[in-house]
Parts: structure tokens; sequence; C-alpha cells
């Protein structure tokens, strides 16, 4: 400890050696800020020259780095800070950058992206949604397009000749999901004229922990029909249904997300099978060799009907079951539970029973992203899993100093005995912050409780400041359901007196900003004007976003002074990184903030994990 005390902790001393770099990169800026936008383009190519020379990336990192700063500072308008410029030299080195929400990842990301991309053999930056890849690549695209460098965008959707396009680009941004697919397919194809990748040389993770952590053992399939045995589920989940309603059949454990028949449960349904016709001829009983099949349709099904919820772990969208991501609440297209499990919740909801598949190929996102020679990440929470980075891939977590001071409040929970008690706690804060002109952003556990919150706001009756009763408080709910309108709805979160419900905002991608999001306002009147069928000309847009920059820093010095941004969490997740990411959406870049969970004794996390200490 006394050592520390005057030579820092492990984490200080790399921060502190990397920032005399960065001191480094800030002598170089007047000279970069000299040249042309022609000059300043050049030095690509001749940092391409210097490599082919036997000079390193290493040795170009202080210029290639200013030389980023300055083209973001000329296109994008945004000048990277010195703890950005920090966090890029993290990733370069292939470790883990723990920065705070609203510290800027995404700019973050271009420097060691350009760095690294000199050397012609591809760079990949891995986000949590198809949404986010287009934007990023799109917006961050614009700096290495006036550097020279082409960039590509792998979404759902795309042909074999679009992806090849893409993957040949300097730097391509897509999700995880879509690059392991990629991956699988080009393992299936009978020519390497029909591959779509060209190898895994350095890749950037956003959201690492989610993605190396939390998806590590996921598996992605690409898989064949067999036989469709669609009425075998329906026959079997209506027994089952018929079944669980004596409680008595089965053991349900919540806390280890399991559940079995009792003995009494299997008398019983094996005496419905038996009597139904659905075993074996000749059979001993349900546990005869000849009724596997059978056993494993009737346990599928029992997981379905107990196990599985939906609006919290899947929902039903045009006669699809679509699952839902626990760590994002973000809708997972195109992913299904294998082994018969999604059969057996498409029977139980009544959709259409997809036949079930055979596998053809199959990886999972952690042996996949160990092909990559150099990878690394970024996140606001990684340091409570460093070790596992550290054992499982080799990388070091190193948090990174927030540009400027955190300012916000973070209160003790309050602990309610009921949920109505809990609720009616939350809804008078909510009046508060939205009477006094102060933002709040209320993040939920499930779909069904962020709409539920939705109808008590509706009729909640209040006084306002003008002393006349009100009902309803306006707001806008984020969740699987309203997934497209994400950003949009994000971006206004900010604005004074807001109110905005949120299922789990792990890796929203869009800054709450107070006052209100300068680019997605503008990106919204652009659209409008197209939709009356007016032509934006550069001149209406350049004063369209003077005007709307004006407004919003009124009104951001309205939310300044009631406080900021309210983040009030309505429970605790299994997750505390969850948690955090929900606070740490206030009180970015030195801003006010305020944060708070409201608990009850009857919520899932008290009920399953503190039920006997609470009991007694």
């Amino acid at each position: 400890m006394l050592f520390q005390r005057f030579f820092g902790s492990s984490n200080d001393r790399k921060v502190k050696a990397m920032t005399a770099r960065v001191a480094k990169i800030n002598a170089l800026e007047p000279q970069m800020q000299a040249l042309s936008d022609e000059a300043l383009r050049a030095k690509t190519a001749e940092f391409k020259e210097r490599l082919a020379k036997g000079q390193t990336l290493d040795q170009l990192l202080e210029e290639a780095f200013a030389v980023v700063r300055e083209a973001a500072r000329r296109v994008l308008g945004q000048r990277h800070f010195d703890v950005q410029l920090v966090g890029g030299m993290v990733l370069h080195q292939g470790g883990i950058a723990e920065m705070r929400t609203g510290e800027g990842k995404t700019l973050v990301a271009t420097a060691p992206v350009y760095l690294n991309a000199l050397l012609g053999k591809g760079v990949h930056v891995i986000t949590v949604n198809d949404y986010l890849a287009q934007l990023h690549g799109d917006w961050m695209g614009q700096v290495y397009s006036f550097l020279g460098l082409t960039s590509g965008n792998i979404v759902h959707g795309l042909s074999q000749g679009q992806r090849q396009a893409a993957y040949n680009a300097d730097i391509t941004y897509g999700t995880n999901n879509e690059f392991g697919f990629d991956y699988l397919r080009d393992n299936l194809v009978y020519d390497a004229s029909e591959m779509v990748q060209r190898g895994h040389h350095f890749v950037i993770v956003d959201e690492v922990d989610s993605i190396l952590i939390d998806e590590a053992r996921t598996p992605l399939i690409i898989s064949g029909p067999t036989e469709d045995r669609s009425e075998l589920y329906k026959t079997i989940d209506l027994l089952v249904k018929e079944l669980i309603k004596d409680p008595t059949t089965f053991d349900h454990d919540e806390k280890q997300k399991q559940v079995i028949l009792t003995e009494d449960g299997a008398e019983k349904i094996e005496d419905i099978l038996m009597s139904g016709g659905h075993l074996a001829e000749d059979s001993a009983g349900l546990y005869d060799a000849a009724n596997v099949s059978i056993v494993h349709h009737v346990n599928q099904a029992l997981r379905a009907n107990v196990l599985y919820t939906r609006e919290k772990d899947y929902i039903v969208r045009s006669g699809e079951v679509i699952l839902i991501d626990e760590f994002t609440g973000r809708m997972m297209q195109g992913r299904r539970l294998s082994e018969g499990l999604h059969q057996a919740i498409e029977a139980k909801e009544g959709a259409h029973v997809q036949p079930e598949n055979q596998t053809l190929a199959s990886v999972t996102i952690q042996n996949y992203f160990r092909l990559y020679g150099k990878l690394s990440g970024m996140t606001g929470t990684a340091t409570t899993e460093a070790q596992e980075f550290g054992d499982i891939y080799k990388m070091d977590v190193m948090e990174i100093p927030t540009n400027r001071p955190v300012a916000r409040i973070d209160d003790d929970d309050e602990v309610y005995r009921t949920e109505a008690e809990k609720n009616l706690a939350i809804l008078k804060q909510i009046e508060e912050c939205h009477l006094r002109g102060q933002p709040i952003l209320v993040g939920t556990v499930s779909i069904e409780k962020s709409e539920t919150l939705s109808e008590l706001l509706k009729e909640h009756t209040f006084t306002d400041a003008s002393g006349k009763t009100v009902k309803g408080v306006p707001h806008n709910v984020l969740n699987a359901r309203y997934h497209e309108q994400e950003a949009l709805i994000v971006a206004d979160a900010g604005i004074p007196g807001a109110v905005t419900i949120a299922t789990n905002m792990a890796g929203r991608g869009t800054d709450i900003q107070l006052g209100g999001n300068v680019d997605m306002r503008v990106l919204k009147w652009r659209d409008e004007q197209l939709g009356l069928g007016i032509e934006v000309t550069p001149e209406m847009a350049i004063k369209r976003k003077a005007e709307i920059e004006t407004e919003i820093a009124d009104l951001k010095v309205q939310a300044l002074a009631a406080g900021g941004l309210f983040v009030l969490g309505t429970e605790r997740h299994e997750s505390r990184r969850i948690d955090n990411q929900l606070r740490g959406r206030t009180g970015r870049q030195g801003d006010p903030g305020h944060s708070k969970f409201f608990l009850s004794c009857e919520d899932d996390l008290l009920r399953i994990f503190a039920g006997e200490r609470l009991d007694g």
C-alpha cells in the first residue's frame, strides 16, 4: 500500500507512460494544422512507404495519431482528447480500454484503426448491432475516406459480392454474428474464390465484456433442415401445459434456471403419453431407450413453458419467436435456441413451428475471435472480468481516466416492502424530476416491466407548476418493440423534463447529451424535409444546424440548472455490470448527474437470492 501510495498503481504507471507519448502527439499538432487537405491525405502514402522500408507501426504511432486527430477535427468537427489517444494506444497494443460511458469510444477507435490499416491486411471493428455498424461505419468512414483509405459495413441482407467488397476494404465495421457466420460460410464453399473474408489481422471489439465474456460460449451454427416434426411439438406442448397446472409435477430452481419432472410428474406424463399412443409399442415405460426422443421433447416443452417468459426472454412478432438479449434488451434476429428448444417455444406460443435443423458448421464466439493475430476491445465496465480476459485471451484491462472529473451523485438504494409501494415511490421521483425540468432515464429489466411502468405513468395524476391537475406524464419507451427508433429516443433523453423508460441500457451507442443531440436533430430535420419533397441544399443545412445548436445550448443550460440527467433503476440485475452501464449514462464529460436504484422485497433478484433472509 505504501509503495502504491508513492508510485501509483500498475494501471497509473502505464497511463503515465502513455501520457508521455501523448505529449509528443500534441507537439506535432501545429505542424499538422498547417498542412493542406491534400498534404494531410498524402501522409497515408508516406506512412505506407516508410512501412515498406522497414519501419514499424510503433515507430509511426505519434505521427499517425496526430494525422487522425487533425482529420477528425476537419471532417467531423471533433478533436480527440488526450485520454482518448491513451485509449487508442491500449487498443493498438492488443489490450482492453475501460472508458466511462460518454467518453467517446467510437472516436477513440479511429486512431488505432487507421494506424493498423496502413499494413493493408484489413482491420475489423465489431459493434453490438447492425444499426450501430452502419452508423459508426458511415460516420467514422468519413475520416478514413478523407485520409485515402476505404471502409465497408457488414450488415444483414448483403449479397456475397457486397460482402466481398466490404471485407476487401481497408476497414470493415460489423457485428460479431455477421463476421462469425461469414467465417462459417467460407468454410463450406467449394472454391476459394467464393470466400468473402480475407484473413483475421486486427480487430477492435466494442462492448468487449458483453461479447467476449457473456456470449463467449454461444455457438454460431449453420444448419440444414431435417424431417418436420412440428405436429409432435404441438401435441407434447398441450400435454405439458395440462401437466404443469399441478405444481407438484415439477421442481423449478429459479437460481440455477433449471426445471425437472418430479417422480409424480413423470408417472402422470407417462400415463398420458401411453393412453395417447405416443410411446413406442412394447416399451417398458417413458424412460425406455425406444422413447428417448419423446422424453427429450417433454423436457424441452417443460423448459419452454416454465423457464422462458414472453416479453422478457423473447417476443412474438408477425408470428415469429425472436429472442431478446438479456444484457442489452435488443432483439436477436436470426438467432435460435438449439436442440428443439426454440421449436418448443414456438409451439407454446402457437407460432409457426419451423423444422429442426442439423448442424453443418459451428464455432463459438470465443474461438472465432481467437483467430485474430491481434485482438483488442473497449467498454465501460471490464475490470470485474479482468482475470477472465487475462486467462482466456491474454488481454490486459486498463482503466483510462475520464477527460473531466466525474460530478455524478450516486445515492444508496431505496428498498420497499412491496412492488406497489416501490412503484409509488418511483412515480413520485419521476414527477419531481419532470416538474423541475430534470431529464430522467428509468431503467427496467424487461419489456413487460417497462410497459407496466408506462401504463402507470399514463394514469398518474399530479399538480403542475401552474397549480393545474394533470393526468399522465409524457414519456418515451425504449425496448425491443421500439428497437428501430432507438437512436432518436436516446438522443432526446437529455431534453429538460424528458422521461425515458428503457430496458437494459448496455451499449446503446448514442450518447445522452444534455439539451439534446445536435447530429440526430439535424438528421431528423433532413428526413422531414425530404418527406415533404424539399431538397436540402448545403446552405440550408448549415443554417438549420446553427439554429439547432443555439436551441440545444439553451436547453442544456436549463438541464444543468435542474441537476443534469437523473438515472433511476427500478431493479438490480444479476450482472452488476449492467447496473453500472445504466448508472454510467449520467455524468458524462464532467456534467452533473444523479443515480438511484429503487428495490422491493418482491423483486425477482431479492426473492430468488435473498428469499430466506427476507422471510426471516
